[in-house]
């Protein structure tokens, strides 16, 4: 059986201009999760990104750890495949009209607007996403223009197909990406339903791992969601 590694970035900007980089926490996340990894002797045949710059950036911190360590660490690939569904675009397509017509999202709406600090914001907004998102997978509304789930999953194990297949026998190998390519992972290996594999796409901690072993026949899922590095629960975040 190979091993199989799908790590989820470190925390991004929320609530920044650009949400696709690092925040200083995230940064420091990659460093103890490179660290961690190195100390327990975990080395990659193979490696994989996304496309996108936090999960590159949390790859190339975990590969400064090892190169400080003087320890090989692949190259990695970057799959398109393994990008995350496209929320941002989806809440926006969404928003305005099931303002319009939907009081419980408008109710949510005034809640994250008057939040009155981050942690307030965080949590609000994840209740206003939540509904939104909820409503678009279970196609309840249509964000015309925008991937939706049913491609976003299609993608993902298609890019999950491919990776695997490229590999050999024995092998240990790790993909950096984010919480929905890990959750279709996990249905891919249970075969969850949608509205289960949306709940564990929300779940995913910055920076913990999923383990994975598999060969030609088979797809298992070994752990989900591991974070042991994230000693400080200051440290341990989802968004």
């Amino acid at each position: 059986m190979s091993t199989l590694y799908l790590i989820r970035h470190a925390q991004a900007s929320f609530l920044a201009e650009n949400y696709d980089q690092l925040s200083a926490l995230g940064e420091e996340q990659s460093r103890v999760l490179g660290q961690f990894l190195v100390q327990n002797k975990i080395r990659f045949d193979r490696v994989a990104t996304g496309p996108c710059v936090r999960q590159q950036h949390t790859a190339r911190i975990v590969a400064d750890a090892y190169a400080a360590a003087g320890l090989d660490f692949p190259a990695p690939l970057t799959f398109p495949e393994f990008d995350e569904y496209q929320a941002e675009e989806v809440v926006k397509a969404l928003l305005p009209n099931l303002l319009a017509t939907d009081p419980a999202i408008g109710e949510l709406h005034r809640g994250f607007l008057a939040s009155p600090d981050q942690l307030a914001q965080r949590r609000t907004f994840q209740n206003l996403f939540a509904a939104i998102i909820g409503k678009w997978v279970r196609e309840e509304v249509a964000a015309p223009g925008v991937e939706s789930w049913q491609q976003f999953t299609a993608r993902v194990n298609s890019g999950l197909t491919k990776f695997l297949a490229q590999g050999r026998r024995g092998e240990q190998t790790a993909i950096f990406t984010s919480g929905g390519p890990i959750a279709v992972a996990v249905q891919r290996a249970l075969a969850l339903s949608t509205e289960r594999t949306l709940g564990l796409s929300w779940i995913s901690r910055n920076s913990s791992y999923s383990e994975f072993l598999y060969d030609a026949e088979r797809f298992t899922l070994s752990s989900f969601n591991a974070h042991p590095h994230i000693v400080d629960f200051a440290m341990r975040t989802y968004r």
